[in-house]
């Protein structure tokens, strides 16, 4: 994940932030073409699988085996399920930072551009609940903390933090530890905690997203 610096909101106020840039690394340019036509063959018998049965329904080997290519070959690809569905998640997610970090050029205020990511954010989990679920559960182990080291989770918390800093340079927000905040501002809308509410708790997703909107309104708006 690169970073790029823009220029913040306000005509003349000589504040400059980065905006991050979400790289997935999803291949290579060095890939060869036999090695692109594989992880392609992975990719769409992953999603024709996942179709028909469901993400938690479908093994490794059955995906292995539907796109002919060998357990060897697939796991040097995708060490576990998990990884294999952040790879279906790419697009989508480069799809999602693009539009933030476009509206992050924008005048618009900071905390105002926080809480439309955290709304986006929420319809993101909303739209790709089951491939979430998968790499959540293949975070156990040693690769508990991984969610948290992915690149779009730390695109999404240098985002937060980029957002929380100027909304304190330019008194939106009292002062803040920014860098602690952002993971506090983000993991409402862990997709555990998200199904918990959408699924045990019969939320709807505007009614969380109002919620944590006023929570941070009044919360950020009030730090001193």
């Amino acid at each position: 994940m690169g970073e790029r610096v823009e220029s913040g909101a306000g005509e003349g106020s000589g504040y400059r932030f980065k905006v991050p840039v979400l790289d997935l690394g999803a291949h290579g340019p060095g890939e060869r073409r036999d090695a692109a036509e594989r992880r392609e063959r992975v990719l769409w018998a992953a999603r024709e699988l996942f179709a028909e049965r469901g993400v938690a329904a479908v093994s490794m080997y059955e995906i292995g085996r539907y796109a002919g290519v060998g357990q060897g070959t697939l796991y040097r690809r995708y060490e576990h399920k998990g990884a294999l569905c952040s790879a279906l998640l790419a697009e989508s997610a480069e799809c999602f930072a693009g539009e933030i970090r476009e509206r992050a050029r924008s005048e618009e205020p900071a905390l105002a551009q926080l809480e439309h990511l955290l709304v986006r954010l929420a319809g993101f989990n909303e739209a790709n609940a089951p491939l979430l679920g998968a790499i959540r559960d293949a975070a156990g182990g040693e690769r508990r903390s991984g969610m948290y080291r992915n690149p779009f989770y730390q695109w999404l918390r240098a985002t937060v933090v980029a957002l929380l800093s100027r909304a304190v340079t330019e008194g939106e927000a009292g002062t803040l530890d920014v860098e602690c905040i952002a993971d506090m501002v983000l993991a409402p809308l862990n997709i555990d905690l998200y199904l918990y509410q959408r699924e045990g708790l019969d939320m709807e997703p505007e009614r969380i997203t109002r919620s944590l909107r006023r929570l941070l309104a009044s919360g950020l708006r009030g730090a001193g």
